[in-house]
């Protein structure tokens, strides 16, 4: 059932309609809009608190860091699926007929493209709106000493440690054959085309292959873009590169796709695959959080198997720690586990 909402909803009667199942169609101002959407995501959170609090005095709180992850999770899913049913309506131009909006065409139309979608979750469009910015000024990559331009479901590279990682070893792979899975916006494909590699470089969304050549042409990175679920058919390599999604778990979303991958699957066909897929003395570069371990999500041990049943070998591991702003972030509860991660890119030989 969907009914309408406007500037005289309050906080309080638009949490009782979701949480009953209902859908809110915004009408009022678009400032209000987001006001009132900050003011339901308040509640929510104050009722998840309010649980946690229950659960430790009946001393049913999570016991570690897994279950505590775990909680968190479900928690934000419970929040992003009551949000998400407050929506705005799209005009056939992608206007947007609110009081106060803002020009929301260009952004729309990157996004969606020909695909109109019509209504929309007002915070997806908050989403739209904000990766529009971001495609607009770029992430500066130190490693290029140039821009990367996101586009909207493409995974941004603002964690900078895995592409130092590859930097680091890409004098190596001058001359040689790469092969570089998931390219998502390209920058790793273009760190290693700038130092003398003849990449290929393949990723499942149909929007990061389209993302990553429109980066790669601008840089005058000459790399074959391929729209392929991990491996390119018959493809051989004299060095495989991949940045998996590092923590096993269900995306909600095409951003999470870069973040969660269900049951590890993406890494262990990886492992599973790779020797078929190097050339004689050639290398894979697996690059890996092991914040997944730190979680209770996946042990080393399980990690150190999948490697062996690929018939791989560890050659090489170079370590580095990470450096986003969780990670300095003490009221985390989980910001014990999150201090101790590492990333490291692990050198696979047959």
């Amino acid at each position: 059932m969907t009914e309408t909402a406007d500037d005289t909803t309050t906080a309080d009667q638009a949490l009782r309609h979701l949480r009953a199942g209902r859908s809110l169609v915004w009408r009022g101002d678009f400032h209000n809009g987001r006001q009132l959407l900050k003011a339901v995501d308040r509640r929510l959170n104050r009722q998840a608190q309010k649980a946690q609090k229950a659960q430790k005095a009946q001393r049913n709180a999570p016991a570690d860091a897994t279950a505590l992850f775990l909680r968190q999770r479900a928690d934000r899913a419970d929040r992003a699926d009551v949000l998400g049913r407050i929506l705005v309506e799209l005009g056939e131009d992608y206007t947007l007929d609110l009081r106060r909006a803002p020009d929301v065409r260009d952004a729309c139309r990157h996004a969606y493209g020909d695909d109109h979608p019509g209504t929309v979750p007002f915070t997806e469009l908050q989403g739209v709106l904000g990766a529009w910015q971001w495609h607009q000024r770029g992430v500066w990559v130190e490693e290029l000493g140039d821009h990367i331009y996101p586009d909207y479901g493409v995974f941004s590279p603002t964690r900078s440690e895995y592409i130092g990682l590859v930097a680091a070893l890409a004098d190596e792979v001058a001359g040689r054959d790469v092969l570089e899975i998931g390219t998502g916006t390209g920058v790793l494909a273009a760190v290693l085309a700038r130092h003398g590699a003849t990449v290929t470089a393949t990723d499942v969304s149909p929007r990061a292959v389209v993302c990553a050549r429109r980066n790669l042409e601008r840089l005058g990175c000459e790399v074959d873009v391929v729209e392929a679920d991990l491996w390119q058919d018959g493809h051989r390599a004299d060095v495989v590169v991949f940045n998996p999604p590092w923590l096993p778990g269900t995306p909600t979303s095409d951003l999470e796709l870069g973040i969660y991958d269900a049951d590890s699957g993406a890494l262990r066909r990886f492992l599973a695959g790779l020797a078929d897929h190097l050339t004689d003395g050639g290398e894979g570069w697996l690059v890996l959080s092991d914040l997944a371990e730190h979680l209770g999500l996946r042990s080393r041990e399980q990690l150190d198997q999948w490697i062996a049943e690929g018939g791989l070998r560890v050659v090489g591991r170079e370590d580095t720690a990470p450096r986003h702003p969780k990670v300095r972030d003490a009221d985390d509860p989980l910001h014990v586990a999150r201090s101790r991660e590492v990333t490291s890119l692990w050198r696979l030989s047959v």
